[in-house]
């Protein structure tokens, strides 16, 4: 929130506003015969919010999600935490520069879908899975492309490239009365020649980074109880382009010693915004089944209370009802889409538009139509989730939805959003399933699209 700095004075009943060195220009009270001088002010400008300031203002799951994105394409090297820093504002100014943009340090909607579809490119590019190691129990992420090899035993796990170019170790010990930092001290000497130039110790875990041999290695270990677990990447200096953004990725999202479930959803919002389409004049909607899971309270703008009729789970539709609308403007999503360029035509979250509740259209790819889900990209910005997909000749391609995707992270982080296509053939059979005569003759979809808002305890 934007403060204004201002000191205030009282000068024989007259309120003069300045700040710092700016001085204001002031007289002593007027005398008889004597024309009093006019007080002049200063301007104040408004001091302008910080790139720090809007990061501390997004959710925690946001924030681990932008460094984890902002660490799989090279840009941030520190540890995906969710605390805000000067490294990780550098990190997204030196992603906007790469992108010819401004270097705000705080990315606009489309620069946020542009850097986690460039995410997303690099973990497909390196087989990148969340895996749990039978002998151990642990949770790590494993870039399979480039590790495809797997022997195992019940001291660990051992993961490794064709060539031995790349090796990622999982080992298990019993060590009596351990603590990170005799642990630390411990690895540091152990396999013999090793030298150190980075080290974290912690009380819950360690880190150390340096060379072994001819090869560069990262290390993080942990223990519970008399049990140390540690993860070690090894791999050929030739290969550190490629392996070190997966490195920190790696060192994120491994938990040595999971507790209950695990990776699991995002926490779902108090109030969600996602977008509806309307499919029949008397009042059915399609929308997105996730976002509007336990709802207290469904609404749409200008409509009032709608109520959910049926859902999907297979493909995350929802069909709502809205009961004595009058106006509403049904979709056509009769005929058959042809092109992969689509308009994704939605109403994005209130913050993405200054509290705005617009209808826009942003562009998209798809890598199939028909025969099944697939995915968008670059993926909308959040408020999209429901929204409609049309190609360049304004046929129906389907419905828009945004769906979680394993990142880099603990194991209670949230994952960021990722688009999908419902195809248009699965969205019409739902619909006739259910009794929706879709007869809508429009084409213009930013007058068939409502905000839906989900409103839980």
């Amino acid at each position: 929130m934007r403060s204004v700095l201002s000191a205030t004075l009282m000068v024989a009943g007259v309120m003069v506003a300045g700040v710092g060195a700016a001085q204001a220009q002031l007289t002593p009270p007027s005398t008889a015969g004597t024309k009093p001088k006019t007080v002049t002010t200063v301007p104040v400008r408004p001091a302008l919010q910080k790139p720090e300031d809007t990061a501390n203002a997004m959710a925690q799951a946001e924030r681990l999600a932008l460094q984890s994105d902002l660490a799989w394409v090279g840009e941030y090297n520190g540890a995906i935490s969710g605390d805000v820093s000067e490294r990780m504002v550098n990190a997204i100014k030196e992603f906007q520069k790469k992108q010819g943009g401004k270097p705000t340090g705080v990315l606009n909607p489309q620069e946020r879908g542009a850097l986690a579809d460039t995410a997303r490119r690099k973990q497909e590019s390196v087989g990148w899975r969340i895996v749990t190691e039978p002998a151990t129990g642990a949770r790590l992420g494993v870039p399979t492309k480039l590790v495809p090899q797997l022997t195992s035993d019940a001291s660990g796990a051992k993961w490794t490239s064709p060539t031995g170019t790349i090796q990622v170790l999982l080992t298990r010990r019993k060590e009596a009365n351990p603590a990170t930092t005799k642990l630390a001290e411990l690895e540091k000497k152990e396999p013999a020649g090793r030298t150190i130039d980075y080290t974290v110790v912690k009380p819950d875990f360690f880190v150390l980074s340096g060379m072994q041999g001819l090869k560069k290695f990262y290390l993080r270990g942990t223990f519970k109880g008399d049990e140390v677990r540690i993860l070690t990447i090894l791999y050929d200096q030739a290969t550190q382009a490629t392996v070190e953004p997966v490195v920190i990725a790696m060192s994120s999202a491994f938990n040595a010693f999971p507790s209950g479930v695990q990776a699991g959803p995002p926490p779902r919002k108090t109030v969600e915004y996602g977008t509806g389409v309307v499919v029949s004049d008397d009042g059915a909607v399609v929308t997105d089944r996730v976002a509007t899971d336990d709802c207290i309270a469904l609404t749409r703008p200008g409509f009032g209370n709608a109520d959910r009729v049926a859902e999907d789970k297979d493909h995350d539709l929802a069909l709502l009802r809205i009961y004595g609308a009058h106006g509403l403007k049904p979709l056509n999503i009769a005929g058959q889409a042809t092109q992969t360029a689509l308009d994704i035509t939605g109403i994005a979250d209130p913050q993405s538009q200054g509290g705005g509740a617009a209808a826009s259209s942003v562009k998209a790819s798809v890598a199939q139509l028909g025969g099944g889900d697939a995915a968008l990209s670059p993926p909308p910005a959040l408020g999209f989730s429901g929204a409609a997909a049309l190609d360049g000749s304004g046929k129906f391609a389907g419905i828009a939805v945004l769906k979680p995707v394993i990142v880099a992270g603990p194991a209670n982080a949230a994952p960021p959003a990722q688009a999908t296509l419902v195809p248009a053939d699965t969205v019409r059979n739902f619909l006739k399933s259910h009794g929706v005569n879709a007869s809508g003759e429009s084409a213009d979809a930013k007058a068939a699209v409502v905000r839906v808002i989900c409103v839980r305890k």
